[in-house]
């Protein structure tokens, strides 16, 4: 897969022709999934913007409408704006393989893969990327072996879930069963995982003709230290700094653009990193192949920083839409 970084707006990648010329486009969001509320954000703000651009857009909620019905409606093509399970996880894109409707996005590999983080590591220390130590605990008493080997502090989360729903930094023994139990609400395999002190960064991708492109990396200051679901999406106080230094960031987008192609994503996706503080490391943590894009999210600020607004931003991942296989 040919790569590059994206350093300044010069090195925009350029949206397909067809992204303006064919047909209805439904766009996806609302779904059943606990990110449910984001997607709708997501989705009306992605909605509006490819109106504003002339596309025939429609919106299309799957929790409320069967998929079947985007082939009466006649959509050509879909810009998934669904976030979690039952819409980033393969089963959306496989609906849409069947029904032969290119859609945006990873396909169902990569959508799959990606969302579960278990699995995402593997993949990615097989490739010989570096990310935090971890266990899988299908059982509270393997949870309680997981901090025996990886130690305190340790992140407790659902193993198929976003928005950090059902996270847990356990500081204390004590802790550890109750935050078990918090993420196998979500998830029956729950990921526990080696605490990473340091900067939190986050690189968007995009695809373009000449292959993935990083965009710049964004440092996340949250209130309290707590990237949470509020803080992410609801808190104004969150801070989002492009001061990283450049060896740095054109490390972390090197790694993200590796994680990338290590699990066969396409279109876009945004790949979330921790910077070990004493030994300035990138570790990555987890790869999202259908980012947020409301007024708080990520992939929006990284793509105005190169000079894309956000309904060209829009138009560039609707012009990579396809279907698994396709040329």
């Amino acid at each position: 897969m040919n790569s590059t970084l994206l350093p300044g707006p010069a090195a925009m990648p350029t949206a397909p022709a067809q992204a303006q010329d064919g047909g209805k486009v439904a766009v996806l969001f609302g779904g059943t999934s606990g990110e449910r509320e984001i997607s709708i954000l997501s989705g009306t703000a992605v909605l509006q913007a490819l109106q504003a651009q002339g596309v025939d857009a429609i919106a299309f909620d799957p929790a409320y409408q069967p998929l079947t019905e985007l082939r009466t409606l006649g959509v050509c093509r879909c810009f998934i704006a669904l976030h979690g399970r039952g819409g980033e996880d393969g089963t959306v894109q496989g609906a849409l393989e069947l029904l032969g409707i290119p859609y945006t996005g990873s396909g169902v590999l990569a959508s799959s893969i990606a969302m579960h983080k278990g699995v995402t590591k593997q993949l990615w220390r097989g490739a010989g990327l570096p990310t935090p130590d971890w266990r899988i605990a299908l059982r509270e008493e393997e949870a309680l072996q997981a901090l025996d080997a990886l130690g305190l502090p340790m992140v407790v989360k659902p193993c198929r879930e976003g928005s950090s729903l059902g996270v847990t930094i356990v500081r204390d023994p004590a802790e550890c069963a109750a935050a078990y139990r918090l993420a196998a609400q979500r998830d029956g395999e729950v990921l526990c995982e080696r605490f990473v002190d340091g900067d939190e960064l986050t690189v968007a991708i995009l695809d373009g003709a000449e292959g993935p492109q990083a965009l710049p990396v964004l440092r996340i200051v949250a209130e309290d230290a707590c990237y949470d679901y509020q803080n992410k999406y609801f808190n104004d106080t969150t801070r989002y700094c492009m001061d990283v230094p450049a060896a740095l960031a054109q490390s972390v987008q090197e790694r993200a653009l590796g994680a990338y192609a290590a699990l066969r994503c396409r279109g876009w996706a945004r790949a979330d990193v921790m910077v070990d503080r004493a030994t300035q490391a990138p570790l990555l943590l987890e790869m999202n192949t259908s980012p947020g894009m409301t007024s708080h999210s990520l992939v929006p600020m990284a793509a105005r920083a190169v000079g894309m607004e956000y309904g060209a931003l829009c138009m560039q991942v609707l012009g990579c839409a396809t279907l698994d296989g396709a040329p």
